[in-house]
């Protein structure tokens, strides 16, 4: 809106200034991370009073974990609050690409808000039934890429300008990557500060992929493939880190607020649109391939315990299996946030490699 605003005003200087994506990024980032840990208190109270027994704490899970009995959920809500009002300060609000990108994040944190609203008043696991929550999650994903889809090619990283031209598939297949991301950073989201560094440092990735992507010289140079408007992506991305970064000042061990589906589905939610828009969906699966890994993990430990009867790991997602080995809570998160970086260093170096 102030973008706008000062491109409507004309301000001398200011307006100039605005132009710049980079510096739009940075402020929106930062306006994001102060409105962040201002309401974080205030909503945290809130959800404290009003849940009472906070969120349900898996019996069979481990032990460690039942001392976090009463411990709100629903932080979402703040994370949701922070991103989506900064990036309103500075969006461009005549891109498509960030429409998209609040579609999902408004409509998978709806999906999300109404699951964990479930489970608190009921103090149960089951929440909303799963064919319900994905019908839901397919029609938001569907509008988002409707907005955000422009050619429909799946360009393949580390080869300059080859893709697979999908044609009207591609949309069936940008729904799938954004259903996916959301659900794969649902299930990471398991100990306290695991799921929301892992998203921070994918958007900030994909915030530099989006920026090079809007670029005709960058992109050129590069040989990946130019996505008009890409750039106000990183507008979102950076929203995305500001409010993840507040987040985590209060989701930091021991938690005093979780995120809930009402955060992490729309987070992953709206890292899938990104990678669409941009047209890095593969490039994804290697930045959030954290979050591959602990959805694989639940899909290959369900198939074999029904087909067989045994476990492939003590506990999925794979994050409880190493603290049934006996790695500590702050072991695992630390570790899988290295990960995280790794994995998003070697999705960056695709971008060269060509």
């Amino acid at each position: 809106m102030l973008y706008q605003l000062a491109e409507w005003l004309n301000f001398e200087g200011f307006s100039n200034l605005v132009r710049y994506q980079t510096f739009r990024a940075g402020i929106t980032l930062l306006t994001a991370l102060v409105i962040g840990l201002i309401i974080g208190p205030r909503f945290i109270n809130m959800l404290r009073v009003r849940q009472g027994k906070g969120q349900p704490i898996r019996e069979d899970g481990p032990q460690s974990h039942l001392a976090k009995r009463g411990t709100p959920t629903m932080g979402g809500l703040m994370i949701v609050t922070s991103l989506l009002l900064s990036l309103l300060l500075w969006m461009d609000v005549t891109s498509r690409h960030l429409w998209a990108c609040i579609v999902v994040t408004l409509g998978f944190g709806l999906i999300g808000f109404l699951d964990d609203y479930d489970k608190v008043t009921k103090y149960a696991h089951k929440g909303v039934p799963a064919k319900v929550r994905l019908a839901g999650e397919f029609v938001v994903a569907a509008v988002a890429a409707w907005l955000a889809v422009g050619e429909t090619n799946l360009y393949v990283p580390l080869f300059s300008n080859l893709y697979v031209p999908l044609g009207p598939f591609y949309y069936l297949f940008a729904i799938f990557v954004i259903v996916g991301a959301g659900n794969a950073v649902n299930l990471t989201d398991g100990l306290d500060g695991l799921a929301i560094m892992p998203v921070i440092i994918a958007a900030g990735t994909f915030a530099i992929i989006a920026y090079l992507a809007g670029r005709v010289d960058y992109s050129s140079y590069l040989g990946i493939p130019h996505v008009k408007g890409a750039g106000e992506l990183a507008i979102f991305c950076a929203a995305m880190m500001g409010a993840g970064l507040a987040f985590l000042w209060f989701n930091a061990p021991p938690a005093a607020v979780f995120m809930g589906d009402t955060g992490s589905l729309a987070l992953g939610g709206a890292l899938g649109v990104i990678a669409v828009a941009a047209h890095h969906e593969i490039v994804l699966a290697i930045v959030g391939g954290l979050f591959v890994m602990e959805a694989v993990s639940v899909i290959v430990q369900v198939a074999v315990y029904k087909r067989t009867g045994k476990r492939v790991f003590r506990m999925a997602p794979i994050h409880h299996h190493f603290e049934q080995l006996g790695w500590k809570e702050s072991t695992v998160v630390i570790r899988f946030w290295i990960v995280s970086i790794v994995l998003a260093l070697i999705g960056l170096a695709t971008l060269k490699v060509r």
